[in-house]
């Protein structure tokens, strides 16, 4: 009898029993994260290089002054399509001072004055408008001028602060806000799980106030690389950072610990590339361009940009885009609380029991 059961417990398990085995064991979701790491990896690396490796014009908005549908501005028209590879939409404008107005309002990237008595062009690029763009007009303008004969004459008369000669730094705090505000959520799921749906938002506005505030005094006062309005930047930071906070926080009611993955792709894979802070939108494929001022790291890029370069031109637009994510993300958590993984019970102990 003892042999025989033995021989019972002796038998290999089936492939049934493996698959159960594995399934109750760590081993399961430490795969599957390390394949979805693996195809995050190279998701990040794609979506970065396919957007900024090789930035492209498709159709650039510009003020032009002067007789445009005649030589030389015809001419010279032509040839910055053709240079370009792109379409220069053009918005005809009398005077130079409303077509500069334009540019502060960023209705245009540059203003081409066209002079018919010396047949000259005058380019008034604006660096501050997207410093690729401008690099781009600039070169081509040059060539243009090269090849036709016409005089061709470039000033940037909206440049680039002198700490931030790219262009970049608003990029690089917008994408600050962006990731810490999610981390932020991240953590708070980790480590302050008991934390009631209301003490959870108001810890994420906490944490977003305060990173905001490192985020530009490190920047403007410690090393001076933007000359920020230091109050309307701090508030663009803040907002960005509670919004990306509560978009994970939505996320990990909805689908708890896997939440970080749609947060990720919404926010990184997909928002960061097309927000126009390190390729500006002209130069972005067209979907992207068309996709990243709805989404919460264009939105932040975009009321920052004004904040910085255009004060007293700033649009409500991208306000209300973070608005909606935030108020979309609050009314999801608050609905479904009793699904997020953390919270505990508020009520007193003689009514638990």
């Amino acid at each position: 009898m003892s042999d025989m059961s033995h021989g019972v417990h002796g038998k290999p398990p089936t492939h049934e029993q493996r698959w159960a085995r594995f399934k109750e064991s760590p081993f399961l979701p430490a795969t599957v994260l390390m394949l979805i790491l693996a195809a995050a990896a190279g998701l990040f690396a794609g979506s970065y290089t396919y957007t900024m490796a090789n930035p492209t014009p498709h159709s650039i908005p510009a003020a032009v002054v002067g007789p445009h549908e005649q030589d030389p501005g015809r001419t010279f028209l032509t040839g910055m399509e053709e240079a370009l590879d792109a379409s220069v939409k053009v918005h005809p404008y009398g005077t130079t001072e409303q077509a500069q107005e334009a540019i502060d309002e960023q209705k245009v990237f540059a203003v081409f004055d066209v002079r018919e008595d010396d047949r000259s062009v005058r380019v008034q690029l604006s660096g501050a408008s997207g410093a690729t763009v401008s690099q781009v007009l600039d070169q081509a303008a040059v060539a243009v001028g090269e090849e036709t004969g016409i005089k061709v004459t470039v000033t940037d008369v909206k440049p680039l602060q002198d700490g931030d000669p790219r262009g970049l730094a608003i990029f690089y705090i917008s994408l600050a806000a962006v990731i810490i505000g999610f981390v932020g959520a991240i953590q708070l799921s980790v480590h302050a799980r008991a934390l009631t749906p209301l003490e959870r938002v108001a810890f994420t506005a906490a944490y977003a106030m305060l990173g905001a505030f490192a985020i530009a005094a490190v920047v403007d006062w410690l090393l001076g690389a933007l000359d920020l309005p230091f109050a309307e930047s701090w508030a663009i930071l803040a907002f960005t950072m509670f919004t990306s906070g509560m978009v994970f926080t939505m996320f990990n009611t909805l689908v708890g610990r896997w939440a970080m993955l749609p947060t990720w792709g919404l926010m990184v894979l997909l928002g960061n590339p097309s927000s126009g802070g390190a390729v500006s939108w002209p130069l972005l494929p067209s979907p992207l361009g068309a996709v990243g001022q709805w989404l919460p790291p264009g939105a932040s890029v975009n009321a920052q940009h004004t904040a910085v370069y255009f004060p007293g031109h700033q649009h409500a637009f991208p306000f209300l885009v973070m608005a909606g994510w935030a108020l979309v993300s609050c009314v999801v958590f608050w609905t479904w609380r009793h699904r997020h993984p953390g919270g505990r019970d508020t009520r007193p102990a003689h009514a638990a029991e």
